[in-house]
């Protein structure tokens, strides 16, 4: 065993190295095209449509028409190319990527006062929050959306839409528990014939209205923009609707890396989805009359295809493509939950593990089943894809602006970029952010309140969850004695307690572990239960699991002391995208640091904190009775850190933050 427990105060040590995904660039690609472009991809199924025909539309005018193909194609250009693929990916943590990687990228502030959040972390926790929102609304607007065309079809299934849709939405979250191991194999096929589909029927329409092409030229955009900046402005909102997704090239870095991400991009997605928004211009600027153009305005991709036996398969097509552009969404969730959890932005969830190849395949049920509420509440309130689209944007929006400022604060403080340079080039991208985020929040008692809801809902919880707990370790930190002063008062006959009382100790056999977050001081759950007991097994095992701000741990994680008195302090680092699994770690450590036990001697002691929430604490009568509920709520210690429920003792203790 080490004489000594190094710091684990840098994160950013030699052993914590990037492990690049697995597998050919061609594999990743094709990977990345199920997963990363599911949401991105699905896109023309309602972008256009709510540009020319939803209710903050424009009319469907062959100036109009060559003006949204101009803006929509620049905008894919400018922020998914220019912002994201050529700097937002930049920013990788070890590898890994999305907002909650740029805030473990942020060094840490000294806070006023324990728990508090800075402006840059509150920023970036909002944004966090926002995704959620994205969350609830993209299964439930992409699968609607869907399974609309078969209104184009035929006229039976007007009042079948909203049924048909809540049935898939139930199956898709219900299959969640078996997890996507097996379907994901087929996702990458899947999505490369609906990319090839999308660029097959937007090639053919180009074809009988070429001058269409034109609209690649950014003069349309720019004239439309400042001839009537009114509506110019207003009709952002639905044309935003063609970069949804883009956040999603920067969270899946880590499961497929930059490279195929990038490859999958260039070679069928770009060119695809360019293809199709061209062709349903062309469909509509092709249209022998104003009526004509209006008719197919109701859905313009539908239109692609001509009515017949082609619109059923290319429905299924459809519903398949969104129900793994809704998977992609939801499986963010259940990774951007663990971060945070692991992080201690949210209490401990139920993390179940559905692939043992696959170490981020996992289920969290009570993020699945909110999820679903959510989504098919949507789906209820709303009824069509249009009125929901209208609650779509701002989450977009407002996360793409946030991941903007908190990339400028990590490319100036951790890179050291200059000012002058990296000062423009921000602000062109809060120009392009904050010009779509300002046009849908005119939708926002359209439905745009709701993700802005569901973000200020989950930034209370996190916020409240990281004071409280931080309050609590300040309290147990007041509480503890020195471990040097303790060990030192073992050797006595009598042991002195902190109150001045005195007492024998009795030494059992056996192994006890105290997990505790404090590894400077003696646990209060020990002195707690020495108090009432009087007596101490004969090893006692302190265990810290220190959570760092990288993805993964790589190389060695488990650090041993051995103390006095048959006491040993055994520290267990997990990256923020890891679960922790003490028995597991402790079994590791048995084997290479040849402890003098088994794992089966083992009786694990284990605090439950009982809040009185009085107004005498310092958090406050309310926010600690809210912090109290969430406590409870959350998973217990022992499943969280897989410890087996008949070998723990739990101990009761009394606290009033």
């Amino acid at each position: 065993m080490s004489s000594a427990a190094p710091s684990v105060a840098d994160p950013y040590r030699a052993h914590n190295v990037t492990v690049a995904p697995h597998g050919s660039l061609r594999t990743l690609a094709l990977g990345a095209l199920g997963i990363v472009y599911g949401d991105i991809g699905t896109s023309p199924l309602y972008a256009l449509k709510e540009c020319v025909h939803g209710p903050h539309g424009v009319a469907p005018t062959p100036a109009n028409i060559m003006a949204l193909m101009s803006l929509m194609f620049w905008s894919v250009t400018l922020v998914v190319v220019g912002k994201y693929l050529t700097f937002i990916m930049r920013a990788d943590n070890h590898g890994e990527g999305g907002i909650l990687a740029l805030l473990a990228l942020l060094p840490e502030g000294k806070p006023k006062s324990p728990g508090r959040i800075g402006l840059f972390a509150g920023c970036i926790l909002f944004g966090a929050a926002l995704l959620y929102g994205d969350g609830v609304i993209t299964p439930a607007m992409s699968v609607l959306s869907a399974v609309e065309g078969l209104e184009v079809a035929t006229n039976a299934f007007d009042h079948a839409t909203v049924p048909i849709t809540v049935a898939i939405l139930l199956a898709l979250f219900w299959g969640q528990k078996g997890g996507t191991d097996r379907i994901g194999r087929v996702f990458g096929p899947i999505m490369l014939v609906w990319f090839g589909t999308l660029a097959v029927l937007g090639t053919l329409a180009i074809m009988r209205y070429p001058e269409v092409l034109g609209a690649l030229s950014p003069s349309h955009a720019l004239r439309f923009l400042f001839a009537d900046p009114k509506h110019a402005f207003v009709v952002l909102g639905s044309v935003v609707l063609c970069i949804t997704g883009g956040e999603a090239l920067y969270a899946d870095m880590g499961h497929f890396g930059r490279k195929p991400i990038q490859l999958a991009w260039y070679v069928a997605v770009f060119p695809a989805l360019v293809l199709n928004y061209l062709g349903q211009g062309a469909l509509l600027l092709s249209a022998q009359s104003a009526d004509a153009r209006t008719a197919i305005a109701e859905n313009p991709f539908y239109s692609l295809v001509p009515n017949g036996p082609l619109i059923y398969p290319l429905v299924v097509l459809s519903t398949a493509a969104t129900v793994i552009a809704s998977q992609a969404l939801i499986s963010g969730a259940y990774s951007l939950t663990r971060q945070a959890v692991q992080l201690g932005l949210l209490p401990r969830v139920t993390v179940k593990h559905t692939s043992s190849a696959a170490e981020g395949q996992i289920y969290i049920p009570e993020v699945n089943w909110a999820l679903a509420v959510g989504c098919i509440a949507l789906v209820l309130a709303f009824g069509e894809s249009s009125r929901l689209a209208a609650a779509y944007g701002i989450a977009v929006t407002g996360t793409m602006a946030i991941t903007s400022v908190a990339f400028y604060q990590v490319a100036r403080v951790r890179w050291h970029w200059p000012v002058y340079l990296l000062g423009p080039l921000v602000l062109s991208f809060l120009l392009v952010d904050l010009a779509f985020f300002g046009s849908n929040a005119l939708k926002f008692f359209d439905g745009g309140f709701v993700p802005i809801v569901i973000a200020i809902f989950l930034f209370m919880v996190m916020r409240i969850w990281k004071r409280g707990r931080a309050l609590l370790a300040l309290h147990f930190a007041k509480a503890a004695r020195p471990l040097d002063g303790f060990l030192e008062a073992l050797h006595s006959q009598f042991y002195t307690d902190v109150d001045g009382s005195q007492f024998q100790i009795l030494r059992v056999p056996g192994v006890a572990v105290f997990l505790t977050g404090n590894r400077g001081g003696t646990p209060p759950l020990l002195l707690h239960h020495l108090r009432h007991v009087k007596a101490l097994h004969q090893t006692v095992v302190l265990v810290t699991v220190a959570t760092e701000h990288v993805p993964r741990i790589q190389g060695e994680r488990i650090d041993c002391e051995a103390l006095s008195d048959g006491f040993m302090r055994l520290i267990i680092r997990v990256g923020f995208m890891e679960s922790p699994d003490v028995p597991r770690a402790l079994t590791e450590a048995i084997a290479r640091f040849d402890l003098p036990f088994t794992i089966d001697e083992v009786t694990y002691f284990l605090g439950r904190e009982t809040l009185l929430a009085t107004s005498q604490g310092e958090m406050g009568e309310t926010e600690e009775t809210l912090f109290a509920f969430l406590t409870r709520n959350s998973q217990n210690a022992t499943r969280y850190f897989g410890i087996p429920p008949e070998r723990v003792v739990e101990i009761g203790m009394q606290v009033d933050l």
